[in-house]
């Protein structure tokens, strides 16, 4: 996709919101400021598949709220025999929540396959008790642009879907996408979409590769933002030609976190960090060490804006 075509989309995004801007998708809740939870994704621990099981206990000893599971090892361990209502009494058992899961289910692609396989794995981490599901634009053709208003309707739609089966979809983007690769368009998305269950799910990686910038973080507040993916990227490599593998823990690179975390602060309501890595420096190391480190430094982080 060329630079022009980007550049096009963008604008119409920013110009939708920019009508918008007086009365902002979600209003800061006057007085409060948010709380925040600390959630392994478990992609960050993932070099050798340890396993759900595993991934669960490695959270609960590193001192972690809860995890976000990727939907293949909840399938993975289905395969091998547990049922879902013992993956969650052994997540009750260890103290750990599911707080999201990570699927790719082409919900924004035609047709209705999408859907449909969204809805099992809704219902399927509706049983372990897993309040939330990302809704990236996995399948997405990539040969034209995306009709962000056709994309509000079927996220409107898949609202309707996470009431019904109990797992909120989370509106996923990557910076790397030729297609969805900007906060502005997933804001124009939840704009269209006109639900007050709307919710994005932006990482910083993603925000830094896309182009998006971080001041976006202000014009959303209040419960627009449940989950934050929490990363770092180095200052040794261009932007365009970075890639999830160069991920480093958050404090370890040049992202303005400080100010990053001082806006979802003054947003109000809880927020889930959830440290999302795909370093396969740290996929060789230890991973309940590998793990502690993370937290550490989120809560360091967290701790100056205190």
């Amino acid at each position: 996709m060329n630079i022009s075509r980007r550049n096009a989309l963008s604008v119409m995004a920013f110009g939708t919101l920019a009508a918008l801007s007086p009365i902002r998708l979600h209003g800061k809740e006057s007085g409060k400021q948010s709380t925040f939870r600390y959630c392994l994704n478990t992609s960050t621990i993932s070099g050798n598949n340890p396993g759900l099981h595993r991934y669960i206990e490695i959270a609960s000893k590193a001192g972690y709220n809860g995890i976000e599971v990727w939907v293949r090892d909840v399938e993975s361990a289905l395969n091998a025999g547990y049922s879902l209502s013992s993956i969650k009494r052994f997540s009750e058992d260890h103290g750990i929540t599911f707080e999201n899961a990570i699927g790719f289910a082409p919900w924004m692609a035609e047709g209705e396959e999408g859907f449909i396989q969204m809805e099992k794995e809704m219902l399927m981490l509706a049983e372990i008790g897993c309040p939330r599901i990302a809704a990236p634009p996995a399948g997405v053709p990539a040969d034209k642009p995306l009709d962000l208003f056709a994309a509000g309707e079927k996220y409107k739609n898949l609202l309707e879907l996470g009431r019904k089966t109990g797992v909120m979809p989370q509106l996923e983007f990557w910076g790397s996408s030729p297609v969805l690769w900007h906060m502005g368009q997933v804001m124009m998305i939840a704009a269209v979409a006109d639900d007050p269950d709307s919710r994005i799910l932006p990482d910083v990686y993603h925000m830094f590769r896309g182009g998006s910038g971080f001041n976006t973080l202000k014009m959303v507040g209040g419960s627009m933002i449940d989950v934050f993916h929490m990363n770092d990227y180095p200052a040794s490599k261009p932007r365009e030609q970075q890639d999830d593998a160069d991920r480093v823990y958050p404090g370890d690179g040049v992202a303005p976190l400080h100010q990053i975390l001082m806006d979802l602060k003054s947003m109000g309501g809880e927020k889930v960090l959830s440290l999302e890595l795909f370093n396969r420096s740290y996929w060789e190391q230890e991973p309940l060490a590998v793990a502690m480190s993370g937290l550490v430094k989120m809560k360091s982080l967290v701790n100056d804006v205190a």
